[in-house]
Formats: structure tokens, sequence, C-alpha cells
């Protein structure tokens, strides 16, 4: 019954026929991994786990949508009709709750169960109810970057932490832009938990509670300081003219043009910066995500990808086997390398190539080790989409009022009584 009003509640449609395992024409066991789009670098390490299988099996890539919203649709439909043909899945931290909670995610087993030398924030998300159920991959957090000549001009001391009101004062008294993202989509979910949790509350405070039992913390001093942020920056113009349809890209933009100074963003602005303003990236410096509260310790965004394998496959053991190669140190730190897409391992970020290619690498690490996961639920697409819906756009934000009405709206949509 509890999959069943699952099923019902996000509206999958179960499938008319499933898909079977196959295997090679010489009996190899093939596994199918569906991968979320990349420069190549999953395909690269699929190859070389296939050689080290020596015969056991091969492994074969499947490309997922380019949206994490599809990437969910589609294995959340085809994981409800009990397909075969899925073994290894690279999942989006937000949606694992969601695949885990009806039974569609074979167990990890105990020799994968090891999180000593990973980051803290890939072991929260890769979790549900306090218990691993999928195999960390690649993590990734959001740093604050900054052009050091601005930060020296402004009189900011970037060696030490700063909060959110000295990077909007620098602003507003410079005529600054700050790169954020304030565009109706994930990223202002991921803006707002940030600073939420920066602020020591949570957006969901019993993430495993049935959704008539479910409490929110955003009507509370956190969620009233996040809104405070979000107001300012928007009403104020220091998000720049296009702040409330602004996403990472366009973040990335308007630090590259005059009056850009601060902005907080994911690694992939690194290589892009190199290839398309050297001379932005040879003034540009880094540090972990701003504070909410001069005192309290940032709690950056945390993203990636986890490794999970499908619990009707007809190869688990096989599957697992292929994870444990996958997420190998040596593994993460090249695909890091070659894609931009740091490692929830800590011992990768100790490679040389690593080091040399991403000077901020141990930022990052201290940055996954801070980080606060979004709201880990079955739910989480209700939670998001309420979010975004009621927190947009950010300078109409009211701190007296949004949280408040942002909560009702949100458990309304979650009991059945409004729509989003």
């Amino acid at each position: 019954m509890r999959r069943a009003r699952w099923l019902a509640g996000i509206g999958v449609a179960v499938l008319a026929a499933t898909m079977g395992g196959c295997a090679a024409d010489d009996g190899t066991p093939t596994l199918t991994w569906y991968i979320n789009p990349d420069a190549g670098g999953q395909e690269r390490i699929a190859q070389q786990c296939t050689e080290a299988a020596d015969g056991a099996y091969r492994i074969e890539t499947s490309l997922l949508p380019r949206d994490a919203a599809s990437q969910r649709e589609q294995l959340a439909r085809r994981l409800a009709a009990n397909d075969r043909s899925i073994d290894i899945m690279s999942l989006d931290p937000p949606f694992i709750p969601e695949l885990a909670e009806p039974g569609f995610l074979s167990a990890v087993p105990d020799d994968l169960q090891d999180t000593d030398g990973i980051v803290q924030g890939a072991i929260d998300s890769a979790s549900w109810k306090d218990e691993l159920v999928t195999v960390p991959f690649w993590a990734n957090t959001q740093l604050l970057w900054y052009q050091e000549s601005v930060a020296e001009e402004a009189g900011l001391d970037m060696s030490q932490p700063v909060t959110w009101d000295q990077l909007m004062d620098a602003a507003e008294e410079n005529d600054l832009v700050l790169g954020v993202q304030g565009t109706l989509a994930e990223s202002l979910t991921v803006w707002i938990n940030a600073l939420v949790a920066s602020a020591g509350g949570e957006i969901l405070t019993n993430p495993d509670a049935s959704p008539d039992e479910m409490e929110l913390g955003l009507d509370s001093d956190a969620g009233r300081a996040a809104a405070e942020i979000l107001q300012r920056i928007g009403s104020d113009g220091l998000g720049g003219p296009g702040f409330s349809t602004a996403d990472e890209n366009a973040g990335l933009a308007a630090f590259q043009r005059e009056g850009g100074s601060f902005m907080v963003n994911w690694p992939f602005v690194w290589p892009a910066l190199k290839e398309a303003a050297p001379d932005i990236a040879d003034d540009l410096g880094w540090a972990v995500y701003p504070r909410v509260d001069e005192g309290t310790e940032a709690a950056p965004p945390v993203g990636g990808i986890n490794l999970g394998v499908g619990a009707f496959s007809e190869h688990q053991d096989l599957a697992w086997d292929a994870v444990a190669c996958i997420v190998q140190p040596e593994h993460q730190a090249e695909y890091f390398v070659s894609d931009g897409n740091p490692p929830s391992s800590t011992e990768a970020y100790e490679d040389a190539a690593v080091q040399k290619e991403f000077p901020m690498a141990d930022t990052i690490r201290e940055s996954l080790d801070l980080g606060a996961p979004r709201p880990q639920t079955p739910y989480y697409n209700e939670i998001s989409i309420g979010l975004q819906r009621t927190w947009h756009p950010p300078g109409s934000v009211d701190p007296e009022t949004t949280p408040k009405t942002s909560t009702e709206f949100i458990l309304a949509v979650l009991r059945g009584e409004r729509l989003l």
C-alpha cells in the first residue's frame, strides 16, 4: 500500500512491458550504466572497468536526458515497471529518497558501506533514513569566487570568512554586481536551502515523516534571515538587471562584465574562465561560501552524482562490483581533471594532477565537508517547486510573510489540498 500511495503521489505511469538483461555474443554479461551527460568521462571509466573485469562483465553506457527533472522522470517510470535492464544509475542526490522509499534500489553491500575517506556532504546526500542507499561517486559544491583586485579595493579581507552582509554592503558602496542565481528554477532552491542551513535552520525538519506529519523550518529566524538576503539583493538591484532570470551561466557572464565582483557558483567556472577570460582568471580568488551569521560556519550547497543499482537488475552482484571499480579514487581524480567534476573521495584530492589543474581543490574539499544537502525526502519535487513558486521573484520576497505563506502553500500541496 505504501508503494501504491507513492506511485499515485508522483503520478508514475507503469509501463506495459519490461526489458530484460542481456549478455554479449560471447556470453559475457553486459551491464547497462545510465549516465548523466558529461564530457565523456563516464564512458571512459566504463571502458576501464570493463578491461579490469577481465571477462567477468562488460559495461555499456546509456545517456539520460540533460536536465535532472527528466532524468528523474525516466528512471522512476522504468523502475516502477520493474525494468530489468537498469543495472547502474548515475543519480542526482535530491531524488534518491524518492527511489529508495518504494524499494527501487538494490541494497548497498557491506563492502561498500564504509564511508571513511568520503566527504561528509556526499555521505549525507547518498543516504536515506540514516542508511547508505547509494554509493558516492562525484560531489559538487559552490564556492565564493571573487576578483582579487575588486575585493582589495572594497576593503574586504578574503583570508577570513565573509558574510552576505559584507558582500551586499561592498556591492552597494562600490556599484558592483553580485553573481547569484535568482531564476525560477532548481538553482533558486539550492540558494534558499544554503541560506537557511547557513543560518542554522532546516527547510524540512522531519524528512522521513508522512506528508500529513511533515514540518517545515521556513517560518523561523533562519528562514527570515534567508528571505532578508534575497529581498535586499533583488530590491536593491545588487544582482544586476537580469537577476530574476539569472542561472549559473548568467551569473558567470555577469561576473565577467564591468561591475563583476563576487559570485557563488560551482567549480565549472574555473575552466570556463581560463578559456574565455584569462585576464579575469589571473585575478581570480576563491573562498568557502559566505556566512549568514558571522559566528556560524556556512553550509554550502551540495550536488554531484551517486551510483545506485536497480532492484530488478538480473546482475546486481556484478553491478555492485562494477560500482566498486567506478568509484576508485584514481578514477575520481582522473574524472575531475578531464570533466571538472569534483571527487567524493578525499584521497583523490591529493592527486598531483588534481592539485595542478584545480588549485582550489582543497577549498572544494573543505566546502563539501561543511555542505548541507537539499531536503532528503521522497517528496522533494513538491518542496522544491513549492519554494520556487513562493520565493520568486526574489525582490518581492518579504521576510515577515514569505516564510509563513511558503510553509502553508507547500504543506497544502503535500497534503493534497493545493496543486503546484
